[in-house]
C-alpha cells in the first residue's frame, strides 16, 4: 500500500483536501492518520522498530503499526490493509481514541496528525515487511514503562503520546469486565 496522498482534515477530522504526502508533512498540515496498538494473550503489546529507510524517525520503536488512510479510504480499511501489508496478519479492530499533535523533525519535515488510536488481538504468527520494519517484539506494559523512563529516545515522539491512552482504555475496559 503505497501512499501517494493523504487526507487533510480541520481541528475536528472532517476532510478540507487532499495532498501528496511528502508535501503535506513538508507544509506541516493536518491530516489524518492511524496508529494499532495490538495486544496477545498474554497482555503483551507488539512493538515494531521502524525500518532505517524511513523518511522520519527512522530505527526507533512504535506501536505494532501506523500509516495514513488514503483518499476515499476509511480509518478502519485503511488500518486493516497496513497491518496485512507491514506485519503480515490480519484481526479485528477497534477504535478506541483519537488525538492531534504536531512534531517538527531533523530533517524538516513536520507530523501534524489527527490520529485515531485502533487496538486489537492477535497470538499468530508474524511475517514482517523489511521496508517497513527492522524488527519487532511482544513486550509488557511493565517493560514499556521503564524503557519509557530509562530510553524514552529510543521511541517515536507519537507512541509517547497514544501510549498513555490504550493504557487508560485498557484500563478502564478491565475495570468495566
Amino acid at each position: 500500500m503505497d501512499i501517494s496522498h493523504i487526507i487533510l482534515v480541520d481541528e475536528n477530522d472532517r476532510q478540507i483536501g487532499v495532498m501528496e504526502k511528502l508535501l503535506a508533512h513538508q507544509k506541516g498540515l493536518l491530516h489524518r492518520a492511524f496508529s494499532i496498538f495490538i495486544i496477545n494473550s498474554q497482555q503483551q503489546l507488539l512493538l515494531q522498530k521502524r525500518a532505517l529507510s524511513k523518511y522520519h524517525s527512522p530505527g526507533l520503536w512504535t506501536n505494532s503499526c501506523c500509516s495514513h488512510p488514503a483518499p476515499g479510504e476509511t480509518t478502519l480499511n485503511a488500518a486493516r490493509k497496513r497491518l496485512a501489508e507491514e506485519m503480515g496478519f490480519n484481526c479485528a479492530l477497534i477504535e478506541i481514541d483519537a488525538f492531534k499533535y504536531r512534531t517538527d523533525f531533523d530533517n524538516g519535515l513536520i507530523e501534524h496528525e489527527y490520529d485515531h488510536i485502533l487496538t486489537g488481538t492477535y497470538d499468530g504468527y508474524i511475517v514482517v515487511n523489511p521496508k517497513e520494519v527492522a524488527d519487532y517484539k511482544w513486550i509488557s506494559f511493565e517493560e514499556i514503562d521503564s524503557l519509557l523512563n530509562t530510553e524514552k529516545e529510543k521511541f517515536t515522539f507519537w507512541f509517547h503520546l497514544a501510549y498513555p491512552l490504550v493504557k487508560k482504555w485498557l484500563g478502564n475496559k478491565q475495570v468495566s469486565q
